[in-house]
């Protein structure tokens, strides 16, 4: 089962500092046949206006994955924790038993990310917070893993997240071409933030939401120069 879920048809919301647009029902944003993907609640793709954000406010039992396409992010909250993470790069926030944060954008231009929430395998957790770095040119034509819960695809670098999930990206040349296996049972969800791509024969552009199931493999061929982020889900 491949359904691509059009960029222009998703969920949005706009006012004078945030466009966002919805893969899932969220907020004001109903749609009963959208309340999720198997342990993945929430896909935002938000663009946040220079000396904007989400002033402090709390979550609990989620995993909530930024990753910034554009600009840079600036976190805060009520840990101490406090840290930038640029285009390209990944935070992860384990809400566990509550946190409060916010999210600025303290650059001069707009920053663009998609933020992604994920249930976790238990509830009542420590919360907290990390960012790391992953430098482009190792993804070039592969999948790095940039988030997991499942400690055998968790190379050294990756960030932990509380769920038997994993956020991988890759970039691939148009012409090129990207298989992703899937464990029997396991689903996946693939949005591809730049280019244009077919995913087991079927077309996706920029943006647009892919929800795959009953596949064994996932095959992408770009039909230009594109990036892929996809989320491995039980």
């Amino acid at each position: 089962m491949i359904e691509i879920r059009p960029f222009a048809r998703l969920g949005r919301f706009d006012n004078d500092w945030l466009s966002a647009r919805y893969h899932f029902s969220f907020a004001d944003y109903y749609d009963p046949a959208r309340l999720g993907f198997g342990p993945l609640r929430v896909w935002n793709d938000d663009r946040i206006r220079p000396g904007s954000g989400f002033p402090p406010h709390g979550h609990r039992d989620m995993e909530i994955i930024t990753y910034i396409r554009r600009g840079a992010v600036t976190h805060e909250d009520h840990l101490g924790n406090r840290g930038r993470t640029e285009a390209g790069d990944v935070q992860v926030m384990s809400a566990g038993t509550g946190i409060v944060h916010a999210e600025y954008n303290r650059e001069a231009e707009p920053t663009e990310l998609f933020q992604i929430w994920i249930e976790p395998a238990a509830r009542g957790l420590k919360p907290g917070w990390g960012t790391r770095r992953f430098p482009k040119g190792e993804r070039a034509g592969r999948f790095v893993v940039l988030a997991s819960g499942r400690p055998a695809e968790r190379p050294g670098e990756a960030l932990a997240i509380h769920q038997d999930a994993a956020l991988l990206c890759a970039t691939v040349a148009a012409g090129g071409r990207l298989v992703h296996a899937l464990e029997p049972g396991r689903r996946a969800y693939l949005v591809a933030p730049r280019g244009s791509i077919a995913v087991n024969g079927v077309a996706a552009a920029a943006r647009d939401g892919v929800a795959i199931a009953d596949e064994r493999l996932v095959e992408i061929e770009a039909a230009e120069e594109s990036e892929i982020l996809l989320i491995d889900l039980p």
